[in-house]
């Protein structure tokens, strides 16, 4: 039934999906799919979602939707079989829905009821869209909400150690000003010590030549 009904809407070429003239129906179907996109965080090119294609796997599942809710009796589907059956006929497109209808006639249809059913399987698939909004909030909420989350802690994280930085560049300035006056200290100190060694030295050796001199003429004087 499934391959049946999608045949009333799209046919399959060479594998892939192409849209026949009842186009306007499949793209109401899948007028608000969406890929769930979850991006590869790089700064430099950031991903972005594509426009949106037909895919095969979403058209699956609608007509598979369709299919488990399908109206017992000649309702729009049958109508819409009745319709792809005259595609290739010499006909408008104005001629080939009342040849149609003419069929449905035969089959107790009338317009009210096609459309009632028709309007049947357009709630259907908006049923279906919404299920697919909900499945779409719960999967951003785990692929990308956690992640925005994380990047939030993280955010705050390098915010504090940044600060923790500016605070430790601060110390370390301040360190290097205490360092380099100790220095100058330091240097201004080593050069009074050597100065008061250099005094003491010059005082000694002046007063212990001073005696040494009266050692040597007492010894010469003194006989």
């Amino acid at each position: 039934m499934l391959k049946n009904l999608k045949s009333l809407f799209i046919v399959e070429e060479e594998g892939a999906v192409k849209k026949t003239k009842a186009k306007a129906v499949a793209e109401e179907a899948v007028s608000n799919e969406e890929a769930i996109v979850v991006p590869q965080e790089k700064v430099s090119s950031p991903k972005v979602p594509s426009s949106g294609n037909v895919s095969s796997q979403f058209i699956n599942i609608l007509f598979k939707a369709m299919e488990n809710n399908n109206l017992d009796g000649f309702d729009y589907l049958e109508f819409k079989q009745s319709l792809k059956s005259l595609e290739k006929m010499p006909m408008d497109e104005s001629t080939r829905y009342q040849s149609a209808y003419a069929m449905a006639q035969t089959m107790g249809a009338t317009p009210e009821k096609l459309l009632q059913t028709a309007q049947h399987y357009l709630q259907v698939l908006s049923n279906e869209e919404k299920k697919f909004e909900e499945a779409m909030i719960a999967q951003k909420q785990k692929q990308i909400g956690s992640k925005e989350s994380e990047i939030k802690k993280l955010e705050e994280i390098v915010t504090h150690k940044v600060a923790q930085i500016k605070q430790l560049t601060k110390e370390i300035e301040d360190h290097q000003v205490t360092a380099n006056a100790l220095k100058e200290e330091i240097g201004e100190a080593s050069v009074k010590v050597e100065s008061t060694k250099n005094d003491f030295v010059a005082s000694y050796v002046a007063l212990v030549d001073q005696i040494k001199n009266d050692v040597e003429n007492m010894k010469k004087f003194l006989k």
